[in-house]
């Protein structure tokens, strides 16, 4: 029995033992990962989603997404698309080095009537496989033009008219 009793506290004992240190293994491999990915490029965004609000058709079409690179290598934006056609955007094509600040430029298609919502993907050589950033509002149908006066209208009080 006494044997027994021993293998059984022998057993507890290693096990313990080695489930401390698979979870201080663990520990260890979370924070190496953390620090490699604080190693590299990090896009830090003052807001990634921009409201237009709402627009009369054919107004400014031009929206900014502000960034900063707070991470410990230069960063690259190797590809920015737009969700659709109408929405085209630019981006800095030289690298943007730890500390610096730059900006995407977002055009969206003022032309097109109603409400949008639309998105722009990025991929860059940060830690993150892509970043999404949104574009929302709604562009409102330009008032109607009044029609003109005609320049030679007939006027019977001057004698122009009548004849």
């Amino acid at each position: 029995m006494k044997k027994l009793f021993a293998f059984a506290l022998c057993l507890t004992l290693g096990l313990t033992y080695s489930y401390a240190q698979d979870q201080e293994g663990k520990v260890q491999l979370k924070e190496a990962v953390e620090k490699t990915v604080a190693a590299g490029p990090v896009m830090e965004f003052t807001s990634t989603e921009v409201d237009y609000g709402n627009i009369i058709q054919e107004s400014d079409p031009f929206r900014f997404f502000d960034f900063t690179n707070t991470g410990t290598a230069p960063l690259v934006i190797k590809h920015a698309k737009g969700s659709c056609g109408c929405t085209v955007p630019t981006y800095p094509k030289e690298p943007i080095l730890p500390g610096e600040s730059a900006q995407i430029k977002v055009r969206y298609d003022t032309k097109r009537v109603g409400p949008f919502t639309k998105t722009v993907t990025l991929t860059t050589n940060e830690g993150v496989e892509k970043r999404i950033l949104r574009i929302k509002g709604k562009v409102a149908a330009k008032p109607a033009e009044p029609e003109a006066v005609p320049a030679a209208a007939p006027n019977i009080l001057n004698g122009s008219g009548g004849k």
